[in-house]
This record gives structure tokens, sequence and C-alpha cells, in this order.
């Protein structure tokens, strides 16, 4: 089946957080959210290097709604169940629909850091990506240099499968190593 016709749930809940595609009216939160991030995001995200706009944040929910409906990326936003608070970004992105293979990522923002949010987020997407996308294979890839990202994955029950060396640059312009963590369905099944 093409991945345009394939039908699945636009919400992933978890004990503590709501987890959904973009929507109109979310820019304003996410400028919120990522402005009093900066400083955090900055060294690992490169879409962090340039101060937001409404206009950049904007953009960001238009092209991920696109997307999801094209289901080439499907970047999601992270909610507090309890009061609606805009918690952060996840998502489900360099998707190979033919093993499926998803990669996911993750931030929150500053205030909200070392509360689990972001474990919580992993675990939540990657079940739903084996319960209802039929994920055969899920990686994280973090920079070397991140070891609160490398922890989120290592929390959430993903290997370590190996290192890519000085195959990329990190936001500062130095060349940076890769980890990669993967998980795969008959782990997760466990």
């Amino acid at each position: 089946m093409k991945p345009i016709l394939r039908d699945f749930p636009d919400r992933i809940e978890t004990e503590r957080l709501l987890i959904r595609p973009p929507q109109p009216g979310d820019a304003p939160l996410l400028l919120e959210a990522v402005s009093e991030s900066l400083d955090n995001l900055r060294p690992w995200m490169p879409w962090a290097v340039a101060a937001p706009t409404l206009d950049t944040e904007e953009e960001v929910v238009r092209r991920a709604r696109a997307n999801w409906i094209t289901r080439d990326d499907l970047l999601l936003f992270m909610w507090r169940r309890a009061d609606g608070l805009f918690v952060g970004g996840t998502g489900l992105h360099r998707i190979d629909w033919s093993v499926p293979c998803f990669e996911t990522g993750y931030w929150v923002r500053q205030r909200l850091e070392g509360q689990g949010f972001v474990t919580e987020a992993v675990r939540g997407v990657s079940r739903f990506a084996f319960e209802h996308l039929g994920a055969e294979r899920m990686e994280i890839r973090c920079s070397t240099a991140n070891a609160r990202s490398a922890a989120v994955a290592r929390r959430a029950g993903y290997t370590l499968e190996g290192t890519l060396r000085r195959n990329g640059r990190e936001t500062n312009g130095e060349l940076r190593d890769t980890h990669i963590f993967g998980l795969l369905r008959d782990e997760f099944a466990r």
C-alpha cells in the first residue's frame, strides 16, 4: 500500500502526554517554547541556530501538516495532559516505508528538562510506530557529544549499534561523530 493511502491515528496518549501532529494555531505556542529553550537547543538542532519568528514557526506547522498528509515525515508535538502546556517536539523521520523503518528525534522546552517527558514520549512514539505503522525498526541518531540524548535512547530501551565517525557537522561547524541506536520489533515486543 502506498504510504499516502495509509490510515492511522493522529494522536498518541501516554501517562502524562498527548502527542499529535501540528495543527493550525500551534505556531505561537511553538515559538514560545523554542524561544525559551534556544540556548539548550542550539548546540544540537540546526533549525534552532537562528532565532525563530512567528512566521518561521507558522511555516514549520504548515509544512509539517502537509508532510503528515503525504506521509513523508511525521512531526509530532508533545502536550502535557494535565494542563495543555506545550512540552516539546518529537516525530518519525527519515522514513523508509519499504522496511518500514523510522528515526525518532526529540526536544523538550527548557523548564521541563529532567522530568522524564522525553523518555515517555520516545516510548509512546516507538509503540505507535510498531503497533500502528508496522515498523520493523526504529532508530535514534545523536551526536556523541550529546550525552543527554544518548541517555534517553538507552532509557527507552534502544541499543547502541554503532558510531559513525566524522559523518556530519555540529551546529558550530565542527566535525561530529554520530551514535546510532536501534530498537527492533521483536525487542520492543519483549
